[in-house]
Formats: C-alpha cells, structure tokens, sequence
C-alpha cells in the first residue's frame, strides 16, 4: 500500500451500453437499443451515488468494466475515475478475481456493488463500509434472490465457487458457504435489481423535462432560428411496448422536447417502458381521440405532435417541422408517408396516400400531424369520436390554413396491411371514409371496423 492510501475500497461493475451485449434479458420488453439505454441509464444513476459517497467518504473507486474501449468508458463515466477491464470468466470468477487483486493491493476493506440496482444510495455503501469494521462479509440482498452489493474484510475464494448465478438461489448459496467457513455477517436492506423485463416497474427515472413553457414560437427568419419553439409530442398507445421501447430515444433525444406517452389500459409493458426511458406518461380512456385530447391537455410545448406507437420520423424531424409551422398561413402539417413493408401494392398505397395528403391538404394520424397548440385548442382538438377523429381534425384544421406535408418520411409499421391483405384493407378504409361522409353514425363504422379487423 502507497503511502496515505486508503484501506477502503469501493469497485463498480458495469458494462458499455451496447446494443445486443447489455441486459439482454430486457430487449425482449425494450429492445436491444432500449436495453442499452437501460444500462446507461441505470449505470449513470450509480456513478452519481457513488461520487455522493466520495464527498463524505475516503474510499477509493475503481470500475471494472466489460465492453468498449478505454477511452470511450472514460468519455462515458468521466476522466478522473481510476477504470480497469474485468478478467475473463463468469460472474463468480470475476467478483473472486477483483477482490483477490484489490486485498493483494494491501486494501483491507473491499465493496463490489453491480450497475443495476435504481434504489442503490451512497449511504447503502457507507453502511457496507462501516459494517466491515466488525463483521467479515456484509451482503446487500436483492428481491430476485441475490445480491447488489458484497462487501469483504478477508478474501474468501470458495464465496463464489459453484454458484448457480442469474438464479434465485444465488444468496442462500452464498449464505451456506459462509456459515461454513465460520465467517460474521451483517446485511443491508432488500432491493430490486434490473434484469428482466417484470422488474422495471422498480425503475423510477425523471422524466426529461421541457426547458421552457409554452410562449409565442419565434420566427423563422432567413439567418436561421431565433431560438426554437418547444414541443410536444403525443402518443397514444396500447400494448405499443415493443415500438415504443425503438420509438422513445430517438424523440427523447430531440432538443426543446417532452414527450407524453397517454396509454389506454395496456396489458403488456408500455407503461413500464415509457416511464423507464423518461417519458410523461398519462392514462385515459381507451380510443385515440380521448388519449390524444389528454396529452395536449397535459402539453407545455408550443408545437404539438401526434405520433402513432408504430410510426417513427426520419432524422431531422424537428428542424423541419419547425421551419414549416413558422411559414405565414400554414396551420398545420404532417409528413410523408412511408409504410415499413415490400411489395407492389404497399407502394401504391403511399403513393396514393401522399398525393392525397400533397393535394388535398388530408393526411391521416400514422403521417404525424403537427399543429401549433393554440391552433389546435382554438378547433376544439379531436372531435370526440370512435373512429375519423383524425380525419374531421384535419378538416376543421383547413379552415385555419394550410396543411403542409413536409417530405420527410413517417415510417409507419405495415402490420394492418399485413394482417387483412392491402387491398382488403384498402377497401375497408375507403369504405369508412364514404359511410363517414355520408353520415353515418360513427359508432355504427367503429365497430364494423373493429368485427372487420377480428
């Protein structure tokens, strides 16, 4: 041990956030780019508690790491953290490798918490520090029968020999080999890891927060911006986990954003995954009109955006909408339709959609359509129908101005299409449109709909 070196030592176990490396287990409810997210997110969450434990405490901090290089690990977690690759082996083998390396290195007390663990405070380690004054392991017991953090003041190998890890009989076997070795315990309060998808409903992060509130947009002038307008972007959802999960960091990336995603009684993980990656998230009554009418209620932007769970907006989005909705006499807008799908007939249906859309100023909801707020609360919002609400929206919406479609694309899943046959669904639609028109009543063609989709 170097001079004035501390005894304490703390060491980090994490991983680069790698799409298809990290938290593999929970892509099936986010995503392999959501997972990672995920282990960012939580891994960031850790280093801030870990540096709360630095202000009071002389423990040194090392973090072991699997994946990505050095410098992008450094960039990562920042410069001033001392970073060392894990050794080779399962998880057993490289908890036993770090605390024989970190007791050969003279340190005499010894605490490994992993990067999963949301409810993890830095007073957690300062008691796991404290324990190991008087007590030879302390153990922070997780709920799926593991643990979070160990902590040793003696190396102790046969710990982690023939333990049988991602079970739920991790800490009962660790538990029986140390009272077999005779060793003193103490132990921390229960927590939650992150690992499966039924454990984010344990995820507590803030949601992003819009930077400003609503106030008249800026200009759009020919220097460029004078700021920009905040937005909101809207989404309705139902049992949408597995879309949202691809859809939400793009949008949550996006500069003077929230996003609120306004669920209608989902029975899958949308909830869940929308609050763990940093969505607003409401509920209301199932049916998009009623959603979609209680998001902007809640909305603080400028500029609202209504956004399909299947639908996601091609780079550059942002810019462009904001350029558009700033042109004199425009009211509202939307984007290009692009349906996720080959085939001739799904071709045709863009290319009919979109001329649609370009000449007759009529673009449908899975085109994400843009309007500034006070446009939108001066038409009464979604008319409060089962079915067409974005269809009469549009139209009470022309009267205000015009509707531009921007050329960007709205990539929309091709899944109806897929499921009754294009031109089916095709003839299903049109014939809506018309009974609409028509005026029938919409509750009739809504559930003639929904017995048509069955």
């Amino acid at each position: 041990m170097k001079s004035g070196q501390t005894h304490d030592l703390l060491i980090v176990f994490t991983r680069y956030p790698e799409p298809g490396t990290t938290k593999t287990r929970l892509a099936k409810a986010l995503g392999h780019q959501g997972a990672a997210d995920m282990q960012r997110k939580l891994t960031e969450q850790t280093m801030v508690q870990v540096r709360q434990l630095q202000k009071t405490s002389p423990a040194a901090v090392i973090v072991f790491y699997e994946g990505g290089s050095l410098k992008q690990v450094q960039e990562w977690l920042g410069p001033d953290l001392h970073y060392r690759n894990q050794d080779s082996g399962d998880l057993g083998q490289r908890l036993a490798q770090a605390f024989a390396a970190a007791f050969r290195q003279a340190y005499r007390r010894i605490v490994i918490i992993g990067s999963d663990c949301p409810g993890l405070q830095a007073g957690h380690m300062a008691q796991a520090f404290a324990a190991l004054h008087r007590k030879d392991l302390v153990l922070g017991p997780a709920t799926d029968g593991g643990y979070y953090l160990i902590g040793l003041q003696r190396h102790e190998k046969s710990l982690f020999d023939n333990i049988p890890w991602g079970s739920g009989g991790v800490l009962a076997e660790t538990l029986k080999i140390a009272k077999q070795k005779g060793l003193s315990m103490d132990f921390l309060e229960a927590l939650s890891d992150i690992d499966r998808p039924e454990d984010l409903k344990h995820v507590k992060l803030p949601p992003v927060p819009l930077h400003k509130p609503r106030s008249t947009c800026r200009e759009y002038t020919s220097e460029g911006f004078k700021g920009r307008c905040s937005c909101s972007i809207i989404i309705p959802t139902h049992n949408e986990a597995e879309n949202i999960a691809k859809l939400l960091p793009e949008l949550l990336a996006t500069p003077e954003t929230e996003v609120i995603v306004v669920d209608g009684n989902s029975s899958d993980a949308t909830v869940e995954t929308a609050k763990t990656l940093g969505a607003k998230v409401l509920t209301a009554p199932p049916g998009k009109a009623s959603q979609m009418n209680a998001g902007a209620e809640a909305a603080r932007g400028e500029i609202l955006l209504f956004l399909h769970g299947d639908t996601r907006l091609a780079p550059g989005f942002s810019d462009r909408m904001q350029e558009a909705i700033n042109r004199s006499g425009v009211a509202a807008g939307a984007f290009r339709l692009v349906i996720d799908g080959s085939g001739f007939g799904l071709r045709l249906v863009e290319w009919l959609a979109n001329f649609r859309s370009k000449v007759l100023q009529m673009p449908y909801g899975d085109q994400g359509i843009f309007v500034r707020a006070e446009i939108f609360s001066a038409v009464g919002g979604f008319p409060d129908l089962p079915i067409m609400e974005d269809f009469e929206l549009v139209r009470r919406l022309k009267k205000k101005g015009r509707i531009i479609i921007l050329p960007l694309a709205a990539i929309t899943s091709s899944r109806r299409w897929k499921k009754l046959g294009v031109l089916r669904t095709t003839a299903v639609n049109q014939a809506i449109i018309i009974g609409y028109l028509f005026g029938i009543d919409p509750h009739k063609l809504a559930a003639w709909y929904r017995k048509d989709k069955t």
